[in-house]
């Protein structure tokens, strides 16, 4: 895709383009035997991919430290998709205890693992470290 197509939202070789939206790229698509867990998903593009993969019949994992807001995304989705199989699991991905925590949760829950959206991140400035004694930006988007 060139930077023209992008810019304009003309769809480039595969019918989409920067104009396209998560609901026309996954239309037709069956997700009702799979599982995502998408870490992130309380808000923004997070919460948006638990939206449309939720739409798609998948069961929805939200993964997140805000238990309040991953909570809220979840109610939203059910309101809006009564069908919607979505589970709220805390997840800290600065902790590497949490991240112990939400294995054996998910472990537990005997589930295939289908799909991994790893959405969440931090950018700290200035130098913090977690309660791992690790950089809390490199804790976080890369070990957890």
């Amino acid at each position: 895709m060139g930077l023209f197509s992008l810019v304009t939202g003309w769809p480039g070789p595969s019918g989409f383009g920067s104009a396209s939206t998560a609901e026309q790229v996954t239309d037709g698509v069956d997700a009702a035997h799979l599982t995502a867990i998408i870490t992130g998903g309380a808000s923004g593009i997070g919460a948006e991919t638990a939206r449309v993969f939720a739409l798609r019949g998948a069961h929805v994992i939200i993964a997140a430290r805000n238990m309040e807001a991953a909570n809220n995304v979840k109610e939203l989705l059910v309101k809006s998709n009564p069908k919607a199989h979505v589970d709220v699991l805390q997840l800290d991905l600065s902790s590497l205890k949490s991240v112990r925590a939400f294995a054996d949760k998910f472990i537990s829950m005997n589930l295939p693992l289908n799909i991994l959206i790893n959405n969440a991140g931090v950018m700290f400035c200035p130098y913090q470290l977690s309660e791992d004694g690790i950089e809390m930006q490199f804790a976080t988007n890369h070990l957890g």
